[in-house]
C-alpha cells in the first residue's frame, strides 16, 4: 500500500492516507512534477503508460509522483526518476510550488500541492514499462505546437505547469 502526505494550503503535514484513496476522496496531498532537460536544451516527455490508474496513454513531464511520508522532496525525486526512467538527472532544483485540483477519469480527483522541479539528464532513459509506455526529447517550440493542436493529448499539470515555465529553456 502506497501512502501520500496529506497537508493544508500552507504545506503542512496533517496526516497519511493510502494513494487511491486520496484520488477518491480529493484530498489534498505533495507531489512533484521533475521536467528534465539534455545537453541540446530538449524537454524529456514521457508518455504514461497504458496501465495507469489515471492519465493513462498521456504525454507528460519526465516524471510525476509523491514523496512517501517522511520523504524530503529532492530524494523522492531523484528516486522515482530512476525508477521510472532509469536514469540520473543533475543540478536538481525546485523552481515553484502551486496548488491544483482536476477531475480526472474514473471518478477520482487530483488536489495537489504540486513542487515543480528542474534538472539536467546525466545519463539515456531506460524506461520502465509499467510506467512509461514512450518517451522523447522535444524543443521548446514543438512542445507549444503540440499543446496548441492537441491539448488532449497531454496531463492536466503538464497543461498548467508548461506555460510557468516555458521561458526557461
Amino acid at each position: 500500500m502506497t501512502e501520500v502526505v496529506l497537508v493544508n494550503e500552507l504545506d503542512q503535514e496533517i496526516g497519511k492516507m493510502e494513494k487511491m484513496q486520496a484520488h477518491v476522496e480529493g484530498k489534498l496531498h505533495r507531489a512533484f512534477s521533475v521536467f528534465v532537460l539534455n545537453d541540446e536544451n530538449k524537454m524529456l516527455l514521457q508518455k504514461r503508460a497504458a496501465e495507469k490508474y489515471h492519465s493513462a496513454n498521456l504525454w507528460t513531464n519526465a516524471c510525476c509522483s509523491h514523496p512517501m511520508p517522511d520523504e524530503n522532496i529532492m530524494d523522492a525525486a531523484n528516486r522515482r526518476v530512476m525508477e521510472e526512467l532509469g536514469m540520473e538527472i543533475k543540478d536538481l532544483k525546485k523552481l515553484f510550488s502551486f496548488q491544483y485540483r482536476a477531475a480526472l477519469e474514473n471518478n477520482l480527483t487530483e488536489h495537489e500541492l504540486d513542487y515543480v522541479l528542474w534538472a539536467k539528464a546525466k545519463s539515456n532513459v531506460n524506461f520502465n514499462k509499467e510506467e512509461v509506455s514512450e518517451f522523447v526529447y522535444l524543443t521548446k517550440d514543438e512542445i507549444k505546437k503540440q499543446l496548441n493542436e492537441k491539448p488532449e493529448q497531454f496531463t492536466v499539470w503538464f497543461k498548467l505547469i508548461f506555460p510557468k515555465i516555458e521561458n526557461l529553456f
